[in-house]
């Protein structure tokens, strides 16, 4: 977790860093989401066991989706939420999705295919599920990180 840590950056630093006019569809977004409250409470109480990393692209219209979203549920719960930003695909490489670098090179460690990639991650860092591109059908995303956790509870 430290080394994750290390290579990326808390979630409102990232959007604060989008070059403008990016930065303010992220924004927007944030502003005009409708969260669900009830699931943020119990979101709350997890949060401190939790951390949720993403890899995002500011050209990216399902990283303007969701990012400001977590950014959302990060503020009013307390969960972290860390961000490989600003990946770039690799026009010159058909053999590689993502340029590295500017990409980090994590992108292949979890074979990250399609943005938004959001990771959950406990405490000691292990992988408890992951959400690609937004959440599946009929749920937000809160409900799918609260159904990620909850489901790593069952176990």
């Amino acid at each position: 977790m430290l080394k994750i840590r290390q290579r990326t950056v808390d979630i409102h630093q990232y959007i604060n860093n989008i070059p403008a006019p990016f930065r303010d569809k992220f924004l927007e977004r944030k502003k005009a989401y409708k969260i669900k409250f009830d699931v943020v409470n119990k979101l709350k109480s997890f949060a401190k066991d939790y951390t949720v990393v993403a890899f995002s692209a500011e050209w990216c219209k399902d990283c303007v989706a969701n990012i400001p979203v977590l950014a959302l549920i990060s503020e009013l719960t307390g969960l972290e939420v860390r961000v490989f930003g600003s990946l770039k695909r690799d026009p010159l490489n058909t053999n590689r999705k993502w340029s590295i670098p500017p990409s980090p090179p994590e992108v292949e460690t979890f074979h990250v295919n399609k943005i938004p990639y959001i990771l959950v991650l406990n405490v000691k860092g292990e992988k408890l599920g992951e959400i690609i591109e937004g959440p599946r059908d009929g749920l937000t995303l809160e409900e799918e990180l609260l159904k990620i956790i909850f489901d790593a509870h069952k176990v």
